[in-house]
């Protein structure tokens, strides 16, 4: 398929915390080699987000987890040295298990929150605004509150 229009390329990112750690993979290539970030990567042709999110959690991690809610979409076009990627960011959740590094990971591990790595792209700003509870740029959130008017307000209408 050629592109009629240039346009950012897709992305997508996965935070995965359990307890006090975060899983995180060391990147086996350029940009950032050698540098921890969330596992994720670019979104196929024909393939829907939330699949992607599965395929590469597998192919960096070697784990399975279900993907919840999208924490936010970062589209700064300065985020990727490489060219403009728009990313799709996902909240994880299971069990998970002792990861090992594939694909484009040099290595796969949990991570403590505190203190942590500096990490590649704008992957330490994802992972402080999800743990503020923001998404990002809106107003700070509690987990798990949906997003709207509050019973009050609707009923005010």
């Amino acid at each position: 398929m050629t592109r009629r229009y240039p346009g950012p390329s897709l992305a997508v990112d996965a935070l995965w915390v359990r307890g006090s750690r975060v899983l995180l993979v060391r990147r086996g290539h350029p940009p950032f080699k050698g540098e921890w970030a969330l596992p994720g990567g670019f979104v196929e042709v024909g393939e829907t987000v939330e699949n992607a999110m599965h395929r590469e959690l597998k192919e960096e991690t070697g784990l399975a987890g279900r993907v919840g809610r999208v924490l936010g979409v970062y589209s700064d076009p300065r985020r990727d040295p490489r060219k403009h990627v728009v990313s799709v960011v996902f909240e994880i959740k299971g069990r998970g298990g002792p990861p090992s590094g594939g694909d484009d990971a040099a290595a796969a591990a949990w991570v403590p929150l505190r203190p942590r790595p500096r990490l590649a792209f704008d992957h330490g700003r994802i992972l402080e605004e999800a743990l503020r509870g923001r998404t990002g740029r809106g107003k700070p959130r509690r987990p798990g509150r949906r997003a709207g008017p509050s019973p009050r307000q609707r009923d005010r209408t």
